[in-house]
């Protein structure tokens, strides 16, 4: 039986007891969250900022104006301008508390071993560089995963990377979808494997157990199943005194002399007016284009050596769908499928010459609900599209892409909105390699769902921003990284930066999990290092 929570109502608007915190938090994905919860813990005085509401559940989640480009917690409140690179001139914001956790489909994967060390082929000339290794991130791994509630197995990815734990949870049972690809898969000679998921399958404990609906990737969870910031980390935290403060705009970083960050300047969307706070320390976390866009529109760049640098190196992985078209319906039972990854080809395959070297992963992805498809194509061929959706299945390939300098987030102080923040505008382009190890991923991807039945496939390119990181990068290198080792912005004490734009490569794999796991090891930086 479907059963319906009512998010925390009395948690939902904090009241602000006092101006002076020991950090700030901008942001409430999992950079924000995952710092807040060291700190909170930690007995210190917190207050996190996000832009966005949070997010109601109940059964329109399930409907098909519940997947988030067709929900308000899309915004174009404050709209990035893509010069080049997005999948239309102007694009929104995901808006909510809890971030992109709400709306995600959960797959938590550490990155592998190699991720910290990468090879030319990926990182040419952009000097990009990890200044730690995974041996340094793998207990922060392990305490991520617990708060998280990961659920997963370990034993068939050939790619898996040394585990000091085992995953906390199991996984629900797989689905006939994925059986019917993991077959398939194995029929080639290749190794599938179940994917680490944020999803909680356990009635027992007293919460919601997921109840394997086709509706989770890209719409939030209507009974709490998932185990998003916004319902697994962030109610625990206001119980021990975090301060949630929704729909505010952080619009300015102010620094009046020194080498200090004085001031949060934002936009109350509730007073309709500005609102000031301050802190011993300040932690930027809002995402990697709206992060150095504040940073750029502070002008925070002036102060930090590789300040050249905020913006830049711009990466969001190559991404496509290779969908095949069965003559029987792949998903009779309209069932949750996300459940499968495939790493022979990570880094890289005796069968693939080009291009050579490190391509990505591929994962199972679930085949979108008729009536979302149904609801943004035009009558009468909605109804003809509809009636095929349920004879697709998918496989997301998902290449790792060069860093470059010139794919970038920029501020134009020539077109100031009406917050007074300059227009943010979004370059990227990919590299010939970049779409040469998307296309190699994508053959490997149509000849299992050949294997598996299909028909024919076709291929959907993804050109949003969803994996974006990499704008505001750390290295050992102060004049070509504008974060040290501990993500702190070079130049100013107080400030630090938690989210994907902290990351100098993208890996091959969804960025969430390093991000929670890094932002636990910067958490605890904070803390035994007197900056909180």
């Amino acid at each position: 039986m479907r059963r319906f929570i009512c998010h925390f109502p009395s948690l939902r608007i904090a009241k602000i007891a006092t101006t002076d915190f020991d950090a700030i938090i901008i942001g409430s994905g999992f950079g924000g969250s995952m710092t807040a919860h060291t700190l909170v813990n930690a007995g210190k005085r917190v207050l996190m900022l996000e832009r966005g509401q949070w997010v109601e559940r109940g059964e329109h989640n399930w409907g098909p104006l519940g997947s988030i480009d067709l929900t308000p917690h899309y915004s174009k409140e404050i709209p990035y301008q893509v010069l080049e690179g997005g999948n239309s001139p102007v694009m929104g914001a995901y808006t909510c508390v809890g971030g992109p956790s709400v709306f995600y489909g959960t797959v938590s994967m550490r990155f592998r071993e190699a991720d910290f060390e990468p090879t030319p082929e990926i990182t040419q000339d952009s000097g990009a560089e990890w200044p730690f290794k995974y041996k340094d991130l793998n207990p922060y791994y392990d305490s991520a995963e617990r708060i998280l509630g990961i659920a997963g197995d370990g034993t068939e990815d050939p790619t898996e990377p040394g585990r000091s734990s085992p995953y906390p949870h199991a996984l629900g049972k797989l689905s006939c979808t994925s059986a019917m690809i993991q077959t398939a898969a194995r029929g080639l000679g290749l190794k599938p494997f179940r994917m680490p998921l944020a999803i909680n399958f356990d009635s027992a404990n007293g919460r919601s157990a997921c109840q394997a609906c086709p509706t989770c990737d890209t719409f939030a969870c209507a009974i709490q199943a998932k185990n998003d910031l916004a319902t697994r980390v962030l109610p625990d935290l206001i119980e021990l005194g975090l301060q949630v403060r929704p729909e505010t705009i952080a619009t300015r970083l102010v620094v009046n002399g020194g080498n200090r960050v004085n001031e949060v300047v934002c936009f109350d969307k509730h007073k309709n007016a500005q609102v000031k706070f301050t802190a011993k320390t300040v932690i930027l976390s809002a995402g990697s284009l709206a992060s150095p866009h504040l940073l750029l529109a502070s002008g925070l760049q002036e102060f930090n050596p590789g300040g050249q640098t905020v913006g830049r190196y711009l990466t969001r992985h190559c991404n496509a769908i290779a969908f095949g078209v069965f003559r029987k319906e792949p998903d009779p039972k309209r069932e949750f499928h996300k459940q499968l990854g495939i790493h022979d080809f990570y880094f890289g395959h005796d069968s693939i010459s080009n291009p050579a070297g490190k391509l990505g992963s591929m994962q199972q992805l679930q085949t979108p609900p008729v009536a979302l498809v149904e609801s943004q194509v035009p009558w009468p061929v909605n109804k003809l599209i509809g009636k095929a959706v349920p004879h697709l299945t998918g496989l997301l390939v998902m290449a790792e892409d060069q860093p470059r300098y010139d794919n970038r987030v920029a501020a134009n102080f020539s077109q100031v909105d009406k917050l007074g923040l300059p227009q943010l505008q979004v370059t990227h382009r990919y590299t010939e390699r970049d779409y040469a190890a998307r296309a190699a991923l994508l053959s490997k991807a149509k000849m299992i769902l050949k294997q598996a039945g299909a028909l024919l496939s076709y291929v959907h390119k993804i050109k949003t921003f969803s994996h974006a990181v990499g704008t505001v990068r750390m290295g050992r290198d102060a004049n070509t990284s504008a974060l040290d080792e501990y993500c702190q912005f070079r130049g100013l004490q107080n400030l630090f930066v938690v989210d994907g734009s902290f990351m100098p490569t993208s890996g091959g794999l969804n960025p969430s999990l390093t991000i929670s796991a890094n932002a636990l090891r910067v958490g605890e930086h904070l803390v035994q290092n007197g900056f909180v």
